[in-house]
């Protein structure tokens, strides 16, 4: 994925929403241990006034409860706050939503989906055992363009 993250980075960086921003946004962090600035792209998906993010990769690792991170969504720069979802069956509500607005985002989770179309739920009791977690994105001012 590091390598598919480059051009993906440039691309989601522009001023301009662009059709790879529909599902992707651009998360600006700071390594907790490093305190190197990265630039991580990250699927969502709205829920109302928020953002839902599979949170499957370390980058969530660098997340602080309360503290807001700067996000470029669709051409736009904005700060949201971070609420790390960890209760199983939270997770497992949200993720039934993200997968419904975006399939793709599913294969990435390893959850799998049962016959009857609902996550599968063993699979995803080891993904959290592992340090999967949802993310929900609250917003802390409105996105504005780049000058």
């Amino acid at each position: 994925m590091r390598a598919v993250n480059v051009p993906m980075r440039r691309v989601l960086a522009l001023p301009a929403a662009t059709p790879l921003g529909d599902r992707l946004m651009l998360l600006y962090l700071t390594g907790r241990k490093t305190g190197r600035a990265y630039r991580q792209p990250v699927s969502y998906v709205r829920h109302g006034d928020v953002l839902l993010t599979p949170g499957g990769g370390n980058w969530k690792l660098n997340l602080v409860v309360g503290r807001a991170e700067r996000i470029r969504l669709r051409g736009h720069d904005g700060l949201a706050r971070p609420e790390i979802i960890s209760d199983i069956d939270e997770i497992e509500q949200l993720l039934a939503i993200i997968i419904a607005a975006n399939p793709t985002a599913g294969r990435f989770v390893g959850a799998g989906k049962r016959p009857d179309g609902r996550v599968d739920r063993a699979r995803l009791e080891t993904a959290v055992r592992y340090g999967f977690r949802v993310i929900r994105w609250h917003f802390e001012e409105p996105l504005e363009s780049r000058s």
